[in-house]
């Protein structure tokens, strides 16, 4: 067993906090996954680890302790730390005591095709990770196949997109491009583009959707333009009876989900 990280200036340990940044993500092509829950995931769908790292005092859990050992065998790199060095690493109060360093993996509009997505979501801009991490949850929940993000916005790597997600991060397809190129890829594909506005006419629970389909949804802040609006197929809207003017955007997107998934 490797020696035990006390140092909280260990280069290990400052590779590990840096990936919290979005540059050393990109400059390393790693992402760090916190929890045990989280890592077993990823363990189960395959993705690449690097290197993990776990507090011996502050893992309690047999399938924590079983995890570490299916690493190991596998021979995938692992270094006890301190729990003051783990405490430093975590991203919330009360660490579970276990933290991946994985790979990135990528997908593109090119290697994607109809025969992979029979069911969307893209999102214009988004700025709040958490957001993306919760549609992801909901996408896997309801049995949607990939999201598409859209003109930048949040990276699909922040530790708050996989917190969020719950583990899903690691089961769906996550497709960059830009706008142009996601409506050319639609069109050639012949997938419903359902767009959302407060001022569409179309309620969502009366929307006649159909198979291939993309849900549509702009960012928190502005919503759908009029430029995106103007491609889709169809555009829904939410009912509001109070003073509120919008809803939150997962929470918007976990609902037009359940609908057009479940119950249509």
């Amino acid at each position: 067993m490797p020696e035990l990280i006390t140092s909280l200036s260990n280069p290990v340990v400052k590779q590990a906090r840096s990936l919290r940044q979005k540059k050393a993500r990109a400059e390393a092509g790693l992402f760090i996954v916190e929890g045990i829950h989280h890592v077993g995931e990823a363990v189960e769908a395959g993705w690449d680890i690097q290197s993990v790292l776990y507090a011996p005092d502050l893992l309690t859990s047999d399938f924590a302790r079983d995890l570490i050992a299916h690493l190991e065998k596998n021979r995938v790199r692992t270094q006890p730390v301190s729990a003051q060095v783990m405490d430093s690493l975590a991203d919330k109060d009360n660490p579970t005591g276990l933290l991946a360093l994985l790979s990135q993996r990528t997908w593109t509009l090119a290697g994607l095709s109809a025969a992979d997505v029979s069911s969307a979501v893209a999102l214009v801009s988004p700025q709040d990770p958490g957001n993306v991490g919760s549609i992801l949850r909901t996408m896997d929940a309801v049995g949607v196949d990939a999201l598409f993000l859209l003109d930048g916005g949040v990276d699909e790597f922040h530790p708050s997109v996989v917190r969020a997600s719950m583990g899903a991060i690691f089961w769906k397809r996550i497709i960059r491009a830009s706008f142009d190129e996601f409506i050319a890829w639609v069109q050639q594909h012949g997938m419903q583009l359902i767009g959302t506005s407060a001022r569409a006419e179309t309620d969502y629970y009366s929307a006649q959707v159909k198979r291939p389909w993309v849900l549509l949804l702009g960012s928190e802040q502005k919503g759908l333009s009029s430029s995106p609006l103007s491609a889709c197929d169809l555009t829904v809207s939410l009912p509001m009876r109070g003073r509120a003017s919008s809803l939150n955007l997962s929470v918007a997107a976990g609902i037009l989900l359940y609908e057009f998934s479940i119950y249509k």
